[in-house]
């Protein structure tokens, strides 16, 4: 799946946001990925066909990054604040229950 995909979906559903930044010129690394995503409760990450649900801490930060990390060690595409969560990757079934649900 890509952003484009997340695109069309995000425009059918005519949604609007406050800042968007361009993974292609914005690197998020390990650390840089880490201190943004634990100040979440739920991170919620698309990867295949697979949705994986973590509360962030650190007993859990490898397992964490390792899932939120795309191959080249950047913090994968597209990434949607939603408050107390945030949505990592894309992956049809996550966006139909954690955005439209």
């Amino acid at each position: 799946m890509s952003c484009k995909k997340a695109q069309e979906f995000l425009d059918a559903e005519n949604a609007e946001f406050v800042a968007v930044v361009d993974a292609r010129k914005v690197k998020i690394g390990n650390e840089t990925a880490w201190d943004r995503l634990k100040g979440f409760k739920h991170i919620i990450i698309g990867k295949g066909k697979k949705i994986i649900e973590i509360e962030p801490c650190e007993k859990n930060k490898d397992d964490v990054l390792k899932n939120a990390l795309g191959r080249t060690g950047n913090l994968r595409a597209p990434a949607i604040d939603m408050g107390d969560r945030i949505i990592v990757g894309f992956n049809d079934q996550m966006y139909n229950d954690f955005i439209k649900g």
